[in-house]
């Protein structure tokens, strides 16, 4: 049996742009990615502070220190410089969570790793 689990998280990032007319998805700047361990066209959950909404779309790969772009129907759900979490899921045998942490990074105000 496959468990889904947390796989890995950016936690505090900030929309730095919206583009509407879109097909849809989230853009995320490539350190961000690298750092969590999420690869662009991953599915991801994305949870907003500041409405309380939450969504699932796809990932863009977005050039370095770009920020965060709502793109399509997803820059409905948001406004720039609203606070969310960024989440991807991974399904697991039990057997693979004896030692499993997911890879949370948390960022700052201008989207940049926090150490």
């Amino acid at each position: 049996m496959l468990i889904t689990m947390c796989k890995s998280k950016i936690q505090g990032a900030i929309v730095t742009e919206k583009k509407l007319n879109y097909g849809g998805s989230i853009t995320i700047a490539e350190e961000l990615l690298d750092a969590a361990n999420i690869l662009p066209n991953e599915r991801v959950q994305v949870v907003n502070f500041n409405n309380g909404i939450r969504f699932e779309t796809y990932v863009i790969l977005g050039r370095e220190n770009s920020g965060i772009c709502l793109n399509g129907p997803a820059a409905r759900l948001g406004e720039i410089g609203d606070k969310i979490i960024i989440i991807s899921y991974g399904s697991f045998e039990k057997k693979e969570l004896t030692d499993f942490k997911p890879k949370i990074i948390y960022v700052n105000e201008q989207n940049r790793i926090k150490n």
